[in-house]
C-alpha cells in the first residue's frame, strides 16, 4: 500500500508562486509515474503535470511554461512548482502515483487559492 501526503497548497495572490510536494511511502523508484492533478469546484479532475520514471514530462496546456514538475529520489517525493498563477488555477490539488500492476494510488489532496 502506498501514502501520499500533500503539503504547500494556500492562499497567494495572481501572478505569485506555490509549490507543492507529495511525499510517498515508498520508493519512488518502483513508480511508473507521478504526477499532480486538479479539481476545480464543480469540475472533473484533470491532469496538471506528469512525470514518468524515465524522467519524461509533460503537462497541461493551460500551465505549460508557468508550473514544472520534479522529482526527488532522495526525499521519496514529486514536487510542483508553480509560477504566475492566476485566479483560474483555483483548485484541489492531488497527488497521484501509477504502479504498474496494482494502478493508481492518490494524496488527500491541498487546495490551492489564487485570489487578490
Amino acid at each position: 500500500q502506498v501514502q501520499l501526503v500533500e503539503s504547500g497548497g494556500g492562499l497567494v495572490q495572481p501572478g505569485g508562486s506555490l509549490r507543492l510536494s507529495c511525499a510517498a511511502s515508498v520508493i519512488i523508484n518502483t513508480f511508473n509515474a507521478m504526477g499532480w492533478y486538479r479539481q476545480a469546484a464543480g469540475k472533473q479532475r484533470v491532469l496538471v503535470a506528469r512525470i514518468t520514471s524515465g524522467g519524461g514530462t509533460n503537462y497541461a496546456d493551460s500551465v505549460k511554461g508557468r508550473f514544472t514538475i520534479s522529482r526527488d529520489n532522495a526525499k521519496n517525493s514529486v514536487d510542483l512548482q508553480m509560477n504566475s498563477l492566476k485566479p483560474e488555477d483555483t483548485a484541489v490539488y492531488y497527488c497521484n502515483v501509477y504502479k504498474i500492476w496494482e494502478g493508481d494510488y492518490w494524496g488527500q489532496g491541498t487546495q490551492v487559492t489564487v485570489s487578490s
